[in-house]
């Protein structure tokens, strides 16, 4: 019997993200490895796949072809085939709400590898590689408006962050940042009610205070809960399903200003230095 393909490309992420809270683990579980960005969904239309420079047009369609149909009961679609260092072996690239996936077939698409491609050499993994081309945030889209900002000395470091204000290693991030001068910190409110049955009215609340920043980090980094105020118009439910768009499904997730998106807690010094390395 056939095994599912999303079942068979999600374990290796499961394994990745262990410092974060999520129903499953987001699309890349590594630091600094990319993560769905724009929330794509399958393409409806097979046609639009696109096939390489270098790869003979027939291959391109009989591999597209081939796979969609040996998993038509997954819905599964072809976005792109591309060529690889490895003579006779093709990339293919599979969207989906969870991100962008990156395997291997040969020119029939009867065969399917699903895993690192790695350079020996220097030990890159090209996979890794393109997945951030491919999955690459445009940051300065985001809606910024809809985030809890923190600003700490001249702000000049950005980072945006997707967190739920009931994930005990979204906390343990909060408390990483007062280490870290000159920085902006978009806090965008991803609650995960199958986790935190309560979470998603403490952003509400948080966000309808007088002074939503003091009430996030007082909340977050002291444990001190908001006086209670009535619901206003908020943008929880939008920024949540903006994660989800994204691929998403853990918290936290931070997203650099250069696409980069980091799942998962990470202390200090490695959280400094990631978000450094990745402004531009």
């Amino acid at each position: 019997m056939k095994r599912s393909f999303s079942l068979r490309i999600a374990i290796p992420a499961v394994m990745l993200a262990l410092a974060a809270c999520g129903e499953a683990p987001a699309a890349n579980g590594q630091p600094a490895a990319v993560a769905q960005k724009n929330g794509t969904a399958p393409a409806e239309e097979s046609a639009a796949a696109k096939i390489g420079a270098g790869v003979p047009a027939e291959v391109g369609n009989t591999i597209r072809a081939t796979l969609e149909k040996n998993y038509a009961d997954q819905n599964l679609k072809i976005e792109s085939v591309a060529t690889t260092p490895i003579k006779g072996i093709y990339e293919v690239v599979i969207p989906s709400a969870a991100g962008k996936t990156v395997a291997y077939t040969d020119e029939t698409g009867a065969y399917m590898l699903v895993g690192d491609l790695i350079e020996t050499k220097a030990g890159r993994s090209l996979t890794d590689e393109r997945k951030e081309v491919l999955n690459a945030v445009d940051f300065n889209s985001l809606p910024f408006d809809k985030a809890i900002t923190e600003v700490r000395g001249n702000g000049k470091l950005k980072v945006a962050v997707f967190s739920d204000p009931d994930c005990p290693f979204c906390k343990k991030l909060e408390h990483e940042f007062p280490k870290i001068n000159n920085i902006t910190i978009y806090n965008f409110m991803m609650p995960i009610p199958s986790l935190h049955p309560d979470a998603e009215r403490k952003a509400v609340q948080i966000w309808c205070q007088k002074d939503r920043t003091a009430a996030w980090l007082k909340w977050m980094r002291e444990g001190k809960q908001p006086a209670q105020v009535a619901d206003c118009p908020n943008p929880v439910a939008e920024t949540t399903a903006l994660g989800g768009r994204f691929g998403f499904n853990g918290t936290p997730t931070l997203v650099f200003p250069n696409g980069k998106v980091q799942s998962g807690y990470a202390p200090m010094p490695h959280l400094q230095e990631a978000i450094e390395a990745n402004q531009k």
